[in-house]
């Protein structure tokens, strides 16, 4: 049964007893319904830097100058097929294209679909593809889904009220239409979100409330800023590892069935720690490098599956009948 709202912020703003009440909670969930499986997946940027939005964390829009991103950069189409060759061969069952930008042109849509082929065939269709463009609109969308490109990466990144504090060149609304434009051409959807921005607890709760509500996202990638030097947010202090669990937990009992994934800032901001996302209810993780900063080292990760009893899977065979007792 989904703990209440009230229950939920009892857990996480009250003594830390809370805490790994609510950690034994999304693990006794999160084993009912997916065992030990967990999946793995990585990223290639598609395009970098010049980006026309505004984003306040983000060293890849123009509106900044962090790391040397103010035009754009496209990755050759050999790098991306390489990249995909060497995530399949770790275990990713699906590579994400990820371009900067608020939306696609016609050649950055033409661009993806070449790769996502090229990929499939260098691979044997052993690795999935997904695509993160931006906003697209609903043609778009149904090009994307008559290629290999079979899921929609687009995060909501926070609550509806405190996502316009964080961005004024687009806006909450333009993103959930991108959602439902990729959801009714038949692309599955990857829709998460970026912490460590300022919000609050109740932003966070009214985040995983509208995912679940509104979207029903097949995969949500949860996020951990790392502050980037030179943009608004460079002094943010970053979460705590203990909070970032917390986070984690919560998603997974406001979203029981989804595959709850860990993403970027896992290593910077978890540290010794990174073991501990799966008891707190995560199913997968990514592995390898991200867009702008390194990645832990796939090993380490393989060699930490390894030791937790972790079994890589392409696909859950959840237990739809099964409910936390």
């Amino acid at each position: 049964m989904t703990p209440t709202r009230e229950e939920l912020l009892r857990l996480v703003e009250g003594p830390p007893k809370g805490l790994w009440e609510l950690l034994e909670r999304a693990h006794r969930l999160r084993e009912a319904r997916f065992g030990r499986a967990v999946r793995l997946c990585s990223i290639v940027p598609g395009k970098l830097g010049g980006c026309g939005g505004d984003c306040r964390w983000c060293a890849q829009s123009r509106h900044v100058s962090a790391g040397g991103l103010e035009e754009a950069k496209r990755t050759d189409p050999e790098e991306i097929v390489r990249q995909a060759r060497a995530a399949a061969a770790l275990g990713s069952v699906n590579i994400g294209i990820v371009n900067s930008g608020l939306r696609p042109t016609r050649r950055d849509i033409d661009d993806v679909i070449r790769s996502a082929e090229a990929i499939t065939q260098a691979t044997d269709g052993k690795i999935g593809v997904c695509a993160s463009l931006g906003e697209l609109s609903v043609e778009q969308a149904r090009r994307l889904a008559d290629s290999p490109i079979r899921r929609y990466h687009h995060n909501l990144e926070t609550s509806r009220r405190f996502f316009p504090s964080m961005v004024s060149t687009h806006t909450y609304e333009s993103k959930l239409k991108t959602l439902q434009a990729a959801q009714s051409a038949g692309l599955a959807v990857c829709c998460g979100a970026l912490f460590g921005l300022g919000e609050t607890w109740e932003d966070r709760l009214d985040l995983a409330v509208t995912l679940r509500d509104e979207i029903q996202p097949d995969v949500v990638p949860l996020n951990f800023l790392v502050p980037i030097a030179q943009t608004p947010l460079a002094n943010q202090t970053p979460l705590k590892p203990l909070e970032i669990l917390a986070i984690i937990a919560v998603f997974r009992l406001i979203l029981p069935d989804a595959d709850i994934k860990v993403a970027g800032g896992r290593e910077t901001n978890l540290r010794f720690m990174q073991s501990w996302i799966f008891y707190a209810g995560a199913t997968s993780c990514m592995i390898g490098n991200y867009l702008t900063t390194a990645g832990r080292e796939p090993r380490e990760d393989l060699q930490m599956l390894r030791d937790l009893g972790m079994e890589i899977t392409r696909d859950f065979l959840v237990n739809w009948l099964t409910e936390m007792k």
